[in-house]
């Protein structure tokens, strides 16, 4: 099966495919109404054929979309992770014009081959093109096609702050209507942080904070958890039931976090003289979806699994313990020698009657063997 991280590569290329293709099919439609009857370009006296235009425009904007998105997600976008919105949209432009400008001389030399039955290297399609690159027409595409490069850019840009697929949720009004979800919910608290803020001071123990996230990025991701919510020192992921059931991902999450943090606790005791640590609880349960907001939207999700989830969690100080687990999820889990389940007690709710059964998680810190 291939590994999470690569089918989120995908989907966020073929956005970007998707994008350059809309403004490439718009740009032969608006061209055609242009030149009306006419049957040569005026600025270069090129045969004009609308036909041969849709398929090669179509399938060229397709893939240089598709270029430009693998590009962005597999490598510039690290490279530029840590600058303001504005210098990574400048720079990424001016690098992404120039493939733009190499990549439209490429596709008319082909082109234009293609319509006089020439070779791509023959004289006559150089000077087709040469003559193209020097007309305004040729500007007017690159102008064009940079608009919609930046778009995409933009919407890029945009996904990676809301996260979740938010905007694919917005745009097919997915939650429009609110919605009842079975889902699996995982707060995870930094322990010892009100101390540990006193000691750095807030601006120092921001930067601790933004670095304690990002080296929890990647286990959420490749094991298709969602960051629900930011809420100081805590994050909520969530996962469908099918993602988080599959291999036990909702779990291996957790021991994908810890693992990362035992490699890099001897940066953090260089870089901030303490070593962050983190306690988590683990709950499913049905829930209700959906957009709220006027002003500001937001998709949130409600229900007493959020709160019973958070109290999980509260309770392994109580316990000792470094993961809680409900017996409601623990029933749904597939059982394996990765993972060891120890009962330690009952969790009471308040305007509860039936108590919640709590199993203390503990696991092999080796690769995961499903």
């Amino acid at each position: 099966m291939l590994h999470p991280k690569y089918k989120r590569y995908f989907r966020q290329t073929l956005a970007f495919g998707l994008i350059w293709l809309a403004f490439g099919l718009i740009y032969v439609l608006l061209e055609k109404g242009i030149l009306g009857r006419l049957t040569i370009y005026p600025s270069t006296g090129v045969e004009y054929d609308f036909k041969n235009a849709l398929i090669h425009v179509g399938i060229g904007s397709f893939l240089a979309g598709l270029i430009q998105g693998w590009i962005e997600v597999t490598w510039l976008r690290k490279h530029f992770a840590k600058n303001r919105f504005w210098v990574k949209i400048l720079f990424k432009s001016a690098f992404y014009l120039l493939f733009l400008t190499l990549f439209l001389i490429l596709l008319a030399l082909i082109t234009n081959a293609r319509r006089l039955g020439i070779p791509i290297y023959d004289p006559i399609a150089f000077e087709n093109v040469s003559q193209f690159i020097r007309s305004f027409a040729f500007w007017s595409v690159i102008i064009y096609a940079a608009a919609g490069l930046d778009v995409a850019l933009f919407y890029s840009e945009a996904n990676a702050h809301l996260g979740n697929g938010a905007i694919y949720n917005y745009a097919l009004g997915k939650y429009h209507k609110p919605k009842q979800e079975t889902r699996i919910f995982m707060f995870l608290d930094m322990k010892s942080s009100t101390s540990i803020a006193e000691k750095l001071g807030h601006l120092e123990y921001f930067t601790l904070l933004k670095m304690y996230y990002a080296d929890m990025t990647n286990p959420i991701l490749e094991t298709l958890g969602e960051i629900y919510q930011y809420v100081g020192d805590e994050i909520v992921v969530t996962w469908s039931l099918k993602n988080g059931l599959y291999h036990n991902n909702c779990l291996e999450c957790f021991r994908k976090i810890d693992n990362r943090f035992k490699k890099r606790n001897a940066y953090y005791w260089k870089r901030f003289g303490v070593v962050p640590s983190f306690k988590a609880g683990y709950h499913v349960g049905e829930v209700t979806v959906g957009e709220i907001g006027i002003i500001k939207k937001d998709i949130i999700y409600t229900g007493d699994i959020l709160n019973t989830t958070s109290r999980i969690q509260e309770e392994c100080n109580v316990y000792n313990a470094k993961t809680l687990i409900s017996n409601d999820l623990l029933k749904l889990l597939s059982q394996n020698d990765t993972f060891l389940f120890t009962k330690i007690g009952n969790l009471i709710l308040k305007g509860k009657t039936e108590a919640i059964e709590l199993f203390r998680m503990d696991f092999d810190s080796s690769p995961s063997k499903g």
